[in-house]
């Protein structure tokens, strides 16, 4: 693994260099995709982003977890917890790209 990270930045380059816009126009329309999408799982509405996969908004029920070291029994409390579902198509393409690294 390389460690690189995807950044706002390189989303916004990337729309620079491929679609034409300028920089500030580039910036402005991938903070408004970014807001879209956690406005929307922000109200349990799920996000579906074709061949890439989907967002979904889970709720998990309260439950008594334990403390490793103590061993002291604590509560969890009743949470909603963001889940990503890849796509089959992305799937593919990972599991495709580690059989070409392999070889």
């Amino acid at each position: 693994m390389s460690g690189k990270t995807l950044t706002r930045a390189d989303l916004s380059e990337a729309v620079y260099q491929q679609v034409g816009l300028s920089r500030a126009e580039s910036a402005e329309l991938v903070e408004r995709v970014l807001e879209l999408m956690s406005d929307s799982l922000v109200e349990g509405e799920s996000v579906k982003l074709s061949s890439f996969g989907s967002f979904l908004v889970r709720s998990k029920n309260e439950r008594v977890g334990r403390n490793p070291k103590t061993g002291e029994e604590v509560p969890i409390l009743p949470r909603r917890v963001l889940v990503f579902k890849p796509s089959n198509v992305l799937k593919s393409k990972i599991n495709k790209s580690m059989l070409s690294r392999k070889k």
